[in-house]
């Protein structure tokens, strides 16, 4: 397996021979560029502080050795957040005052994975010109030391409680609603840091929570992409122990899923279009107007359906959490994110936190007093069909892209990233991009029944490989 560099980080699969994955060389050499990069972008004179987080994942303690001690290697001090979420070592940057942090997780690949995701001061992943500074310098590998009277010290923090005390503080999580409601709810947590942190929000909030996959060893129990096909055992769960709910994260807890109280899911895109819908809902009740949402242009249309309905304004982005976040950023939105189940509240911060999500969710489920599966029919409805095109020749994805252009001019074509046609009449769509990992491209289309979206991809690929069989 190649070392991966990408907007997402540095990630790679650990164990096997030098120059394979990610190694304790690349562990080191990126964590020295980083550091090397941070006083380049934030000069001053005093002590430089980085955070580290980390999920439960087997290989994160040696990975935590490494990076800490080349941290302190290179002059800075470290603040170890031990195991937490990502969402909470993305806020204990800002809890801290530190100049940046690094996060040491794979998100929702299996355990033999690990990465690391790099923070600005703000708790926030770096922009792609920043990340590619750092590449350069990695490659170059033009680094400095501190001697040995100016070596970084450490400190342990547990920021899991003052991540917990932030989501309950805002106004829009309304916990005396939750806990009248007297929601039960099932947890798969992955094996991993959402066990940590999790339980402890609900119990908070009044909600009995049951556990399955509970302890946090990173041996997860199941592919730990929180998707409908993942989670057959947490659907058994809410029908077994007849909960109101089910609740799914990833192994660093920042992507969110829900399966009804039927056992159905709710399907990972309308986890954000729900949070969004209730958030829309309370701001137009005070009146507040001209708001904005943005996802990416693979997400639901759903978001766009709600938003408008709302009296808001939707706007979309290129596909990569940062790249939402600026976006959002730049419209001053309300609520935003990614229809894999990550939902970003700038009001708390801005990040992808399956916390917030859950807070929120739950209390717009108390407000409704429905529900999931009867709160899940009043949303507009549409299916999504992900597919993709493996690509023997990707010097040809240029071209296949401008021909798909060519042959749909007439309909609504967005080029930010890749391709995306939308089909108003029909009120579908369809996007293409090229991988940034691999030598393919992702093909989605979005209708209102699967049978549609099926055959709307469908058709696109075929275009598609006609070219490429050309």
């Amino acid at each position: 397996m190649t070392l991966i560099k990408s907007i997402s980080g540095i990630r790679g699969t650990i164990g096997g021979p030098a120059g394979s994955g990610l190694t304790p060389f690349d562990i080191v050499k990126y964590t020295c560029a980083y550091c090397e990069m941070l006083r380049v972008r934030r000069p001053h004179q005093g002590r430089y502080k980085v955070v580290v987080g980390k999920d439960a994942r087997i290989s994160g303690k040696m990975v935590e050795e490494l990076v800490c001690g080349t941290i302190c290697a290179c002059g800075m001090d470290v603040i170890k957040a031990g195991k937490a979420s990502t969402p909470t070592t993305e806020m204990a940057v800002v809890f801290s005052g530190a100049d940046g942090g690094i996060i040491i997780t794979a998100s929702h690949n299996p355990k033999e994975w690990n990465a690391l995701k790099l923070l600005n001061e703000k708790g926030e992943f770096l922009t792609a010109e920043e990340g590619q500074a750092i590449l350069d310098c990695a490659e170059k590998g033009d680094f400095n030391f501190a001697p040995v009277d100016q070596l970084g010290k450490t400190e342990r923090r547990d920021f899991t409680p003052d991540h917990i005390a932030a989501v309950l503080a805002l106004p829009q999580v309304d916990i005396e609603a939750v806990r009248n409601a007297g929601f039960t709810v099932v947890l798969d947590a992955i094996n991993s840091v959402g066990n940590i942190i999790m339980p402890k929000l609900l119990q908070l909030m009044g909600v009995r929570c049951i556990k399955i996959n509970g302890e946090p060893n990173g041996n997860f129990a199941h592919n730990p992409e929180p998707l409908p096909k993942n989670l057959k055992g947490l659907s058994d769960a809410v029908k077994k122990h007849k909960a109101d709910l089910g609740i799914s994260v990833d192994p660093d807890v920042d992507r969110l899923a829900f399966i009804c109280e039927n056992g159905e899911p709710f399907v990972e895109e309308y986890t954000l279009v729900s949070v969004a819908d209730y958030l829309l809902s309370l701001a137009e009740a005070q009146g507040l107007k001209n708001l904005c949402t943005v996802s990416n242009l693979s997400s639901s249309r759903a978001l766009r359906d709600v938003t408008e309905a709302h009296g808001g304004t939707y706007y979309a982005s290129a596909v990569g959490e940062v790249n939402v976040t600026t976006k959002m950023h730049q419209v001053g939105a309300l609520i935003g994110g990614e229809g894999n189940g990550g939902v970003i509240f700038p009001a708390l911060h801005s990040g992808r936190d399956a916390m917030v999500g859950t807070a929120l969710f739950l209390s717009n489920l108390a407000h409704k007093k429905m529900t999931a599966s009867e709160y899940k029919a009043t949303l507009p409805q549409y299916h999504i069909s992900k597919n993709r095109i493996d690509l023997d020749r990707p010097e040809l994805v240029d071209v296949i892209l401008e021909e798909i252009k060519k042959k749909f001019a007439d309909e609504r074509i967005n080029t930010v990233d890749g391709v995306r046609i939308d089909f108003e009449s029909r009120k579908q769509w369809v996007h293409l991009r090229k991988s940034n990992t691999e030598p393919i491209i992702r093909v989605y289309a979005e209708a209102p029944t699967e049978e549609q979206a099926d055959a709307l991809a469908g058709q696109i690929v075929s275009i598609a490989k006609d070219i490429l069989n050309v």
